[in-house]
């Protein structure tokens, strides 16, 4: 039997096939292919074409058994579409598979083994990929562009950038692509300093940057904290006119808003003409990082009152803001509407923690952390934390315990989380022997924050000497962190001489923390070394630097209430003035006595009284008692260290107003109640 007359041409019938895979006929195929059967006048190239056509169509079955079936199977062009035809539909999996299987007849080319690693690049498969790309190099393919671009790809896509280098060192030729390639690898590989001088490297080459590699190239300035190449690039955009879409636009606002840089952030925000949810979780993050909560809170609210839904990041950030100012309300609305629109995965999970623990509520924490099953080692590191600053060191030890049952091994982080835990609680036999079993069980080397964990716990509890001994022993020289730990300890525990010629040692590192030239200066004026008081201001001033004011805020039926030290600014300033004036005169009758040491200036005792009792705690306390019901629990989050004396008031205050009260301040939760602290004076 012959063809029909309208398709005995080769050419007309190899036509057809092309238009029926055009338009996606496969039943037109079909007939085609039963016509080249029952003429048995079908060709090799008739039969590779036809199967081409199957696999544009869509059908992978029918293009496979029909080269398989035939002499044509030795057709590569048709291997390839089938290959490619794998790949278009997401399936690099069967697109391997049909590599694999190729007959011996078909002779991979140059498609073939870059439509194979392209596959292994969508999969990670970096063995699979070194497999192709031997038999692509025996093959004769070694110096072919589009072979090495693709393994160039699968390298830098999965981190392998000391491979990625290898090939790109030997490619003959490259383009922009490669270079791309090469930047975003880095950058993808955690080495933005190699990100950056790869693009140097390429600009000195004589290639012109185009938006995809200055993407790159900004990603890199902001993990590397390089917010002055940064702005070069931002530059090099605007004066060559290059498209500032939602991506490269979305990149600059996070690069400046992690560089602390948020004005800058809010012009580049500002005059995106499209805005994403990645768009607004970066500016979102920005704020919540920098310290700006309430400003990361508003944003918060507009990005939904624009219409778009907050992605996992800006969640994680809103929670971030939360924990920050003690905004237990908002966080439960923002932990609702994730349980109601996202699986609740370890990221999510662990800020939601935070945030309940930081907001005061520990038992909430603690709940969410048992009814998550599946827990990574940052979860577990967070709930330690939280117990550790909640003052509850044998609980942070028990849970690191039950962490090790799992089989699960802990890092740097969990041991600093645990012996942050144990100095909050006092617990100095364990800390030690925890600190020892790190270095010579887990061979995890101690790093700064565990010293200054480990002397805390001593100078705490006043081994001060020993924690001094501990210093000489270190095999690098103290930090200033270390220093101010044991500083710390001294001025806590009165060990006056030791602790002057500590502050002597922090000032020779020159500090430019004005928190920890506030606890030199503290020191001195302990000492009454008034000149050495002066001098260290002086510092302070002309270094530009101010010491932050204390503030504390408190919760009111949803409503978040700020005060600071003296505050005459709160419409109901003269009832609390009325109500710490009224518990100064009780807590006096119990045997309160003002410790006026803890006012760090040459001032008269009565002023000094005075100043105490208008600490910013103290009037948020007074401010709760007068706005809430008998009995109801107040919580106080105050950005700085609470002092001694009102640390001995709001014992006094739990017991006459018959309430707890929880604190936070800078370092840890102190949760008062009966007249007690939960740190039991050990903070």
């Amino acid at each position: 039997m012959h063809l029909p007359v309208f398709l005995d041409d080769p050419r007309r019938l190899l036509s057809s096939s092309a238009a029926a895979a055009a338009s996606a006929s496969a039943r037109t195929l079909a007939r085609l292919h039963a016509l080249l059967i029952v003429s048995s006048s079908a060709s090799h190239t008739l039969i590779s074409s036809l199967a081409a056509a199957y696999a544009r169509a869509g059908d992978l079955a029918a293009a496979e058994s029909t080269l398989t079936a035939t002499a044509a199977s030795s057709s590569i062009a048709a291997w390839n579409a089938i290959i490619a035809a794998h790949s278009r539909r997401g399936s690099p999996a069967s697109a391997l598979r049909v590599f694999r299987a190729l007959p011996p007849a078909a002779r991979p080319d140059s498609t073939t083994f870059t439509l194979a690693l392209s596959a292994c690049a969508r999969l990670g498969d970096l063995r699979g990929g070194e497999s192709v790309r031997d038999r692509a190099f025996d093959a004769g393919y070694k110096d072919d562009v589009f072979v090495c671009s693709s393994l160039l790809h699968l390298y830098a896509r999965w981190g392998a950038m000391g491979d990625a280098v290898k090939v790109f060192v030997r490619m003959p030729r490259r383009d922009r692509v490669t270079w791309s390639t090469m930047v975003a690898g880095f950058v993808s590989a955690g080495q933005p300093l190699d990100a950056i001088q790869m693009y140097r490297r390429m600009r000195e080459d004589g290639v012109k940057g185009d938006e995809v590699v200055m993407i790159g190239v900004i990603q890199a300035c902001t993990a590397a904290r390089n917010v002055r190449m940064g702005a070069s690039v931002h530059g090099h955009l605007l004066r060559h006119g290059m498209r500032m879409d939602v991506v490269t636009a979305t990149s600059l606002v996070d690069m400046y808003a992690k560089n602390g840089l948020l004005d800058v952030a809010c012009r580049v925000f500002g005059l995106m003409v499209h805005r994403n949810d990645v768009s607004w979780s970066a500016m979102i993050s920005g704020f919540a990082q920098n310290g700006q909560s309430d400003e990361a809170l508003r944003l918060f609210r507009n990005m939904q009152a624009s219409g778009i839904q907050p992605d996992s990041g800006a969640l994680v950030s809103a929670l971030l803001a939360c924990s920050n100012i003690g905004f237990l309300k908002l966080g439960r609305s923002v932990h609702g509407f994730i349980v109601r629109r996202f699986d609740f995965n370890c990221i999510l999970g662990t800020a939601a923690i935070d945030m309940y623990s930081k907001c005061g509520s520990l038992a909430s924490a603690q709940m969410l952390f048992n009814m998550i099953s599946d827990r990574d080692l940052i979860l577990w590191n967070a709930m330690i934390a939280c117990c550790g600053a909640h003052g509850r060191g044998q609980d942070a030890l028990t849970l690191f315990q039950e962490m090790n049952e799992t089989g699960m091994r802990p890092d740097h982080a969990t041991f600093a989380s645990l012996l942050s835990a144990l100095s909050h609680s006092g617990l100095v036999e364990e800390g030690k022997l925890w600190f020892g079993r790190m270095v010579n069980h887990f061979k995890i080397t101690p790093a700064e924050k565990h010293y200054v964990c480990l002397v805390d716990l001593l100078a705490r509890s006043g081994l001060v000497e020993e924690a001094s001994d501990l210093l000489t022993s270190m095999k690098a020289e103290p930090t200033v962190a270390i220093w101010v730990a044991l500083l710390s300890g001294c001025l806590n525990n009165k060990k006056l001489e030791l602790g002057e010629s500590i502050a002597d040692n922090i000032l020779e590192l020159q500090p430019d923390d004005v928190g920890v030239l506030a606890l030199v200066s503290n020191l001195y004026a302990a000492t009454k070394k008034w000149d050495k008081v002066r001098q260290v201001r002086k510092l302070m001033k002309d270094s530009g630097s101010k010491k932050m004011p204390g503030c504390s805020s408190i919760e009111i039926r949803g409503t978040r209430h700020v005060f600071v030290m003296e505050d005459q600014s709160h419409p109901q300033r003269e009832e609390i003035v009325s109500k710490v004036a009224k518990l100064d005169l009780e807590m006096r009758k119990m045997g309160y006595i003002p410790r006026t040491e803890f006012v760090y200036h040459d001032l008269e005792e009565e002023v000094k009284e005075q100043q105490l009792s208008y600490h910013s705690e103290r009037l948020a306390i007074a401010f709760g008692l007068l706005n809430t019901g008998p009995g109801t629990r107040l919580v106080i989050i105050k950005n700085l260290r609470v002092c001694g004396d009102c640390h001995d008031a709001i014992k006094y205050i739990s017991k006459i107003a018959d309430r707890e009260i929880v604190v936070r301040d800078a370092k840890r939760f102190h949760h008062f109640k009966d007249g007690v602290c939960s740190c039991r004076d050990y903070w």
